[in-house]
Parts: structure tokens; C-alpha cells; sequence
């Protein structure tokens, strides 16, 4: 009877560790499959076969393209995480991204404010972002409809700011974050994993961090403990909009210009889909930064990959979007299997 009490509960400890491995792995071997996918067809279309060799997927210069592609909706996912944490959605930082590398370019042009123009990127993402935060925080407005409602009106921003025109500023003075590196490594990859690292700070190491995923996971319950909820959703919408500002900066940085119309088009919805992917649950209060990193490089490396096989573009939104049905789908699985904050 002991034997066979204590087998049980080894083989119950076996799965318990199994559950918590697959946990901390996340989507990474989903990742890991994507790539080496990517690197047999490259090799398909180059040489009508699956040697690995004549892949260019895994080339060190085109996986450092991949990284730098990455970098951008890595920031925005970033701030996404905090938001989705606490339960709830931004779809804006696209229209936000555009209004801030609009602001920046502006300011840069102005003489003697070059730099300047940095520092108005991360404001103007900070302010609309609290903006929102204080909407949902005090009005009690659902965050889908305020953020839908500021995506359009801060666009329209966008576009008013510029006269709807593209801004060139041939000398950025700080080009040297979209174009240039830190000892051998863009400054774009530097950028992202600082922000990834300070959310992770924020996440895992701070009181603050212990309140959002506790207003995620029951708000009135963390409301009656003692926490200022109101504070919280400030804070997760400010940080998203600091975000999406930062990427207005890499942006313009990257390219020497920025246009309110199309600038930032469908970047919300390749960060949710990063945070979803990488275990972040849509009603709150479950997942990691990290994961939401593994999601981000999964949607470059389909981006990257698709291209270099030469899907047209048609077929990469139909991908896309496939992608974004089978991460929410991916997320219901999780739930209904009762996953746990990991």
C-alpha cells in the first residue's frame, strides 16, 4: 500500500515539475521550430532542396535584421504586458507611436533642440497614455472603447500635426538610436532588451509590480485589500503610452522620418499578439515579460521568414491573422486548463 502511495506521488511530482517546465519554456520551442522551418525553405528556394547549409534564414546578418525588427514591437508589447496584466487593452500605441515620432521630428527640426526631440517622443507617449489611464481609472469607461476611441483621435493628432505630410530630417541628431551600434550591437536590440529588463524589474521586484498582477487577477478584491486601483491603471496605461513613445523615437531615429497616416498602422495588433503569444492572459493577472520577448521575436521571425521564402504580401496578412485568432485561442486553452501566473 506504501509502494504504491509513494508512486503516485512521485508520478504526481513528475507532473507537477513537467507542467512548471512547459511553463517556463512558454512558446520558445514554438520559436525554435519556426526558425529551423524558415531555414529548410530558404534553402528550398535557393538550391531546390532542404540542405541547411544553403539556408539563409539563420545567417548571422539576416537573424541581427530579424533582432533589429523585433526591437520595436518588443518596447510596445513591453508596455502592452502591464496593460493586459491588469485586464485590459490598448489598442492606441500604434496612433500613439505616430504622434510621438511626429512630435519628435518637429522638435528636432527646431534649432538647438535637436536632442530635444527624444525627450517630446517619450512625453507625448507618457501624457496620452495617461490620458487614457485616467479615463478608465475615474470615468470606470472600458479600456476597449477609450483606447479605440484615442487609436482614431490620435491619429487624426497625428496627421494634424504634420499637416498631413511626412517630416524628413535628413540630421537627426539622435539617428544613432535607429542606425547605430553599441560595441557591435544596434542600439534598436540595446533599447529593447533595457526596457525588457526594467519591466521584468517592475514585474517581479517591486511592490507596484505584486499590485498589478493582483488588480488583474480581481480588482475589487484588490481594491477592498487596499490598493489605489486607480493609481495602478495610471501607472500601466502611462507606461504603455512611455512605450509607444519610445518607439515613435526608434522610428523616426530609424528612419529619418515620420508620416501620421501610416506610421505605426497595425503595430497594436502585432504587440498583442506578442504579449498573448508569449502567456499574458486577456483577463489578467497571468503572465511574464519574457514570454511576451519569445512572442515579439515570434512575429519578426514569421515577418522575416515569409519574405525571404517569397510569400507575397497578401498571404502574410492571411497568416497574420491567423496567427492573432490561434493566440487568443491559445490563451482560452490556457485558461480553461487552469494555468497559473508564471
Amino acid at each position: 500500500m506504501t509502494s504504491t502511495n509513494t508512486s503516485a506521488t512521485d508520478a504526481q511530482r513528475r507532473k507537477v515539475v513537467l507542467a512548471g517546465t512547459l511553463r517556463a519554456l512558454g512558446m520558445l520551442p514554438a520559436l525554435l521550430l519556426i526558425a529551423i522551418l524558415f531555414q529548410l525553405l530558404s534553402a528550398y528556394v535557393e538550391t531546390g532542396g532542404l540542405s541547411w547549409s544553403a539556408g539563409r534564414f539563420m545567417s548571422w546578418n539576416n537573424l541581427s535584421i530579424v533582432a533589429q525588427q523585433a526591437s520595436i514591437n518588443t518596447v510596445l508589447a513591453a508596455g502592452m504586458t502591464f496593460v493586459i496584466l491588469t485586464g485590459g487593452i490598448d489598442l492606441s500605441v500604434g496612433a500613439v507611436l505616430a504622434a510621438a515620432a511626429m512630435v519628435a521630428l518637429i522638435v528636432s527640426l527646431i534649432p538647438n533642440w535637436g536632442m530635444m526631440g527624444l525627450v517630446a517622443a517619450l512625453v507625448t507617449g507618457g501624457i496620452l497614455g495617461l490620458i487614457n489611464g485616467a479615463l478608465i481609472a475615474f470615468l470606470r469607461l472600458p479600456p476597449f472603447i477609450v483606447t479605440l476611441g484615442s487609436m482614431t483621435a490620435v491619429r487624426g493628432l497625428a496627421r494634424l500635426l504634420g499637416e498631413d505630410k511626412t517630416i524628413f530630417n535628413a540630421s537627426l541628431p539622435f539617428d544613432f538610436i535607429g542606425n547605430g551600434s553599441l560595441f557591435g550591437i544596434p542600439w534598436l536590440m540595446v533599447i529593447a532588451c533595457a526596457t525588457v529588463i526594467i519591466s521584468w524589474l517592475i514585474l517581479r521586484r517591486t511592490v507596484l509590480g505584486v499590485r498589478i498582477y493582483a488588480v488583474g487577477g480581481n480588482a475589487e478584491a484588490a481594491r477592498l485589500s487596499g490598493i489605489k486601483v486607480w493609481f495602478i491603471l495610471l501607472f500601466v496605461y502611462g507606461m504603455s503610452g512611455l512605450c509607444a513613445g519610445l518607439g515613435g523615437a526608434m522610428s523616426a531615429a530609424r528612419l529619418y522620418a515620420a508620416n501620421g497616416l501610416q506610421l505605426g498602422l497595425t503595430y497594436e495588433l502585432d504587440a498583442i499578439t506578442a504579449v498573448i503569444l508569449g502567456g499574458t492572459s486577456f483577463v489578467g493577472g497571468v503572465g511574464s515579460i519574457w514570454g511576451t520577448l519569445i512572442g515579439a521575436l515570434i512575429i519578426a521571425v514569421l515577418s522575416n521568414g515569409l519574405v525571404l521564402i517569397g510569400i507575397s504580401d497578401i498571404w502574410q496578412y492571411i497568416i497574420k491573422g491567423l496567427v492573432i485568432i490561434g493566440a487568443v485561442a491559445l490563451d482560452r486553452i490556457r485558461m480553461s486548463s487552469g494555468a497559473t501566473r508564471t
